[in-house]
């Protein structure tokens, strides 16, 4: 039986490996940058999830969650917003968006 949890692994999966990719190519996202994107993605997806799941308009089969939650959603349904916060700065880093910083050692004799 596919839970939300095994549906959710296939998609964290591929955006730490975008990450890991994005890593070994030295063209890592800001870790404030990141941070801050974050905060306000959980926030919302928080506030917006519980009204969706408390209106009805969004419903989870229980015998398919872990049973934990914020407010009445799903810790399950956070996985999306975390898998976004990790895939699209690392998407953005290698990509070379405007601001993606590049990794470069000092010159020798540089301080």
């Amino acid at each position: 039986m596919l839970t939300y949890w095994l549906l959710n692994l296939q998609f964290l999966t591929a955006a730490v490996l975008v990450l890991l990719v994005s890593l070994l190519a030295r063209r890592a996202p800001s870790g404030r940058a990141v941070g801050g994107a974050a905060v306000i993605t959980l926030v919302l997806t928080a506030s917006f999830d519980n009204v969706l799941v408390g209106t009805g308009i969004v419903a989870y089969d229980v015998a398919l969650t872990s049973r934990w939650t914020i407010g009445v959603a799903p810790i399950e349904d956070f996985a999306y917003a975390f898998g976004a916060i990790v895939l699209l700065p690392a998407l953005w880093a290698m990509l070379g968006g405007p601001r993606a910083s590049v990794y470069t050692p000092p010159e020798e004799g540089e301080a």
